[in-house]
């Protein structure tokens, strides 16, 4: 075997990264999204046996919605990026491209094994560039397909050193050999393949056997002229070591799978579900067509699925005849190669099996695959045709006498799969570009039509999506998932009637029950969400309860490990103010999956229904363990644990708060809980700086804006609240607190009555019946020494509140302080046009005092409530936090929250009751000196 030199390497390194540089500005599409985004096997926070119990998907094996495939140390691999650049595509799509470079390394050593020095680089030049190649290259999930090669490779050429220089076994090459196609195995499915092929180099290439001679020996042995020969027992000594060690791993990759197939549908494969001679015809028309995208990758499309390829119903079909020459051109080279010992033949031979055996996984002629034609699977299959083509390009150069024009032809050839290779990497910068560039290939696959919907969809483009929606239910329309996406796209829109409509229509398209059969083993299991979304859609009618909850029991009665299913009935029972039963349905779902963070979050928000805060605390506690990120909980835990008013809970609280705020760093929200647990604190600086950047973020943010002028109030720096005070009334004209706050240090701190009349007489104007502003705007008349007008005003608020027993108290002081002044004969209200005295010294500037002490602690404690009535109120909750199967505090739970103030805050208000009724007897007792 020749050594590879530098230059090669490098020539082809260079090949490669010119044709898929692009690559790295591509992000995550089709497949990706699952394998990738959605798959917390690549979390650190998922334990790392989850691997090796879960598919490729992050799906565990043992469900039945397992697509089955089994690949951990792909999976391994992504969870390296991870740990390296968490979800930046780049860094995946930067090894992709490298293991690329490795496996054409490994391509032109095999093809030195059986191509001279230049036939093997022209070989491993077409294999780098090919157009085939760029979905296993560009696409992450490709990379099962570069990693099983590298393996696949590597144990080919680990075998080929099984025979020593006498013609002997080295048994060592042998052990790792098994070992490699075990470890290519667990990267993808078809790694197991490489058995054959070596069973194949075994015998017509390193025993130099023919077809006749193999028959002839057979023959031998069975008239019993003759034993088998010793060179023909070692093979066979090896053949058999082989074979055991295949049928070891294919009863450990059946054990996986629990002995179960995947369950397809006829939308991922219409053949599958089709009866003969439907069925086989079409399979095998597959074949000529695989063959084609080799020899002629001019239309790649990375779907092909549902109706690209009509099925062939009949033997008449014309398509028939690709099929049978297809077999007769592979009859022909296998014939012609296995007569034959020379060199030619042996190349033959090992390029057919190449090009063959690793593609049988994905034929469809044993087992139903969940595809029609997927381009990433004739990866390895590619090698075998890259080296018929540059066995025939030598052929032509050398025997023909057509070298220059055979170079030219092969130059063009690298020359445009190259360049189509660079513009089919730009098809995935984007599902949009992706998916868009597959309909200008195939118009009859309702799938793509679909995705693209799915793109504009994310992008909020929702007029145009359902443009593409619906033209994927013309296209298929009996594609449940298409209405279902109809559906969905007009609630975006807001047309419900035309999304309930579209709904009943994909419900009626579900198979029907039939007795004694399983059902989900008759239906994709997501297109059962079309009871969910329906059911959904149907109870934001509150009169249509029960009809969501019986859709939601139709979905479990057909499923009854259907998870979303339990969620989606737990939130409504909620809704129906039936927490019980709410949390039996969430603990029902936890049965069957306990590792899910947004089950035990549902189940934190059913504690809270039930005041159960300990309880909640704890699940959400557990949903954090097995997602430490988890937004929700985060950010509702810390917000129990900072309502609880316990101080033992202030630091973890405050973790949390900036855990969420790193996650979501624009929501309001995190900053203004965070300004909330520093004033609880003391912390003043610090909650200035809070309240700062919650209202920089969301300006107009009221709670933050009332709790920033209060802290400025509480700090003596009254005059700063002013600014504040203006900005909040300017966005929330009414804002009573906002008012009270405002008026109460424009009177006691401005000397401002007028301004503080306005703003009490503007709450009465909104509500007449406060009784706050009422009891302030009387201290505003006494602070005007308009006495009989504070007397009439004290007598309102005293019927509006006849129970309060500070108002009559301050009713009784108004009207002796009348008569004192009748008494000595002085005026009760100040002349129309005069100044109110201001005596620096006398003791009615003391009792001015007082009354504004009086008017002060009215204020704060409206402004304590405000304080509580913040950590929940619905204006501000962080609403529109996650996606996905956790329920969020809806605006009546948070208001049900609001209503019980923890102990501390009680506490408080307490207190300042006590501090206003000492003020009140001290100016009773002021007044009675008097």
């Amino acid at each position: 075997m020749a050594v590879l030199s530098w230059k090669e390497i490098c020539l082809l390194a260079a090949l490669v990264v010119g044709c898929y540089w692009n690559s790295l500005l591509c992000g995550f599409v089709f497949d990706d999204v699952s394998a990738i985004l959605d798959n917390k096997d690549l979390r650190p926070s998922t334990p790392l046996q989850n691997l090796f119990l879960n598919d490729f998907w992050g799906t565990p094996m043992s469900e039945e919605r397992s697509h089955k495939s089994y690949r951990p140390l792909t999976v391994l691999t992504f969870r390296l990026n991870y740990l390296l650049s968490e979800l930046s595509p780049a860094s995946y799509h930067l090894l992709n491209v490298l293991l690329h470079v490795a496996v054409c390394v490994l391509f032109l050593r095999f093809c030195r094994l059986l191509l001279d020095r230049t036939t093997s680089v022209v070989a491993a030049l077409l294999f780098a560039v090919h157009p085939i190649h760029t979905e296993a290259v560009t696409g992450v999930v490709g990379r099962a397909e570069l990693l099983s090669s590298i393996f696949l490779l590597a144990a080919f050429l680990t075998y080929t050193k099984s025979k020593g220089a006498d013609h002997s076994i080295v048994w060592t090459p042998i052990v790792l050999t098994v070992f490699l196609v075990a470890v290519a195995t667990l990267c993808k499915e078809q790694g197991i393949t490489v058995i054959g092929i070596c069973c194949v180099y075994e015998v017509f290439v390193a025993q130099g056997f023919t077809l006749p001679m193999l028959i002839d020996t057979v023959v031998q042995v069975v008239r019993g002229k003759d034993g088998f020969p010793y060179t023909v027992l070692q093979t066979l000594l090896k053949l058999v070591v082989l074979v055991i060690s295949t049928l070891l791993l294919v009863i450990v990759r059946v054990q996986v799978i629990q002995s179960q197939l995947p369950v397809f549908t006829r939308f991922d494969n219409p053949a599958a579900v089709s009866s003969t001679p439907a069925r086989q015809l079409t399979f095998n028309y597959l074949l000529p067509v695989n063959g084609w995208l080799l020899l002629n990758p001019s239309e790649l499309c990375c779907d092909w699925t549902m109706g690209t390829i009509p099925l062939i119903e009949s033997v008449l079909d014309p398509r028939n005849l690709a099929t049978l020459a297809f077999y007769m051109l592979l009859g022909l080279l296998a014939y012609h190669s296995l007569r034959h010992g020379h060199s030619s033949a042996k190349t033959v031979v090992m390029a057919l099996s190449l090009n063959v055996l690793p593609f049988i996984p994905a034929s469809n002629l044993f087992f139903p695959v969940g595809f029609v034609v997927a381009e990433r699977v004739l990866y390895v299959p590619s090698m075998g045709f890259c080296v018929l083509v540059a066995h025939g390009f030598k052929t032509l150069t050398l025997r023909w006498g057509l070298k220059k024009i055979s170079w030219f032809f092969m130059g063009v050839l690298l020359m445009t799969h190259a360049v189509k290779t660079f513009n089919r990497t730009w098809d995935w910068e984007s599902e949009y570009t992706l998916f868009t560039s597959a309909l200008k290939v195939n118009k009859n696959n309702a799938k793509l039509w679909n995705n693209v919907g799915h793109a504009l969809e994310n992008q909020h483009n929702y007029e145009r999506a359902l443009r593409y929606f619906l033209q994927a239910t013309r296209v298929q329309p009996d594609d449940i998932g298409a209405h279902m996406n109809v559906g969905r796209t007009y609630k975006n829109l807001n047309r419900s009637k035309e999304a309930e409509e579209a709904y009943v229509v994909a419900k009626s398209l579900m198979p029907q029950i039939i007795p004694g059969k399983k059902y989900a083993t008759r239906v994709a299991p997501n297109h059962l969400n079309v009871y969910i979304n329906l059911a959904n859609l149907i109870r934001a009618n509150d009169s249509r309860l029960e009809e969501a909850d019986q859709l939601y029991r139709q979905a479990i009665s057909m499923r009854p490990d259907f998870k979303q299913a339990y969620i989606s009935r737990g939130e409504l029972l909620l809704k129906m103010n039936k927490p019980n039963e709410a949390r039996d349905a969430y603990l029902r779902a936890l049965e069957l999956d306990r590792t899910n963070a947004d089950l035990w979050y549902n189940l934190a928000i059913v504690n809270i229904e039930m005041k159960e805060p300990s309880e909640a605390l704890r699940n959400f506690n557990r949903a954090l363990d097995l997602n430490p990120r988890h937004k929700l909980a985060l950010f509702n835990s810390a917000l129990l644990m900072q309502e609880s008013g316990e101080a033992k809970f202030r630091p973890e609280a405050n973790r949390r708060f900036l855990t969420y705020i790193k996650e979501e760093p624009d929501d309001a929200n995190g900053y203004f809980n965070l300004g909330m647990l520093a004033m609880d604190a003391n912390e003043n600086e610090a909650a200035e700086r809070w309240m700062r950047q919650a209202i920089r973020l969301q300006p107009g943010f009221r709670s933050a804006l009332f709790n920033l002028a209060l802290l400025f109030s509480q700090s003596q720096r009254e005059l700063e609240a002013l600014p504040v005070l203006d900005e909040l009334l300017r966005h929330h004209p009414e804002h009573i607190k906002g008012l009270i706050l405002k008026g109460d240090i424009l009177m006691n701190h401005r000397k401002d009555t007028q301004g503080a009349r306005a703003c009490f007489q503007r709450i009465l104007r909104t509500d007449p019946s406060n009784v706050q502003a009422k009891h302030n705007l009387c201290v505003v008349y006494f602070e005007e020494r308009d006495l009989p007008r504070a007397e009439r005003c004290l007598e309102e608020t005293l019927a509006m509140a006849p129970s309060e027993e500070y108002i009559r108290r301050h009713l009784a002081i108004v009207r002796g302080k009348m008569a004192a002044m009748s008494t000595a004969s002085q005026p009760l209200a100040p002349a129309e046009g005069t100044d109110l005295p201001q005596d620096g010294h006398g003791k009615g500037e003391e009792e001015d005092e007082k009354w504004r002490a009086a008017a002060e602690a009215g204020t704060r404690e409206g402004a304590g409530n405000e304080k509580n009535l913040r950590k929940s109120s619905p204006a501000e909750s962080p609403g529109g936090l996650g996606s996905g199967q956790a329920k969020r505090l809806d605006a009546g739970q948070r208001d049900k929250r609001t209503k019980s103030k923890s102990t501390k805050e009680i506490k408080d208000i307490e207190k300042k009751r006590e501090a206003a009724l000492k003020r009140l007897e001290e100016i009773e007792r002021i007044l009675s000196s008097d």
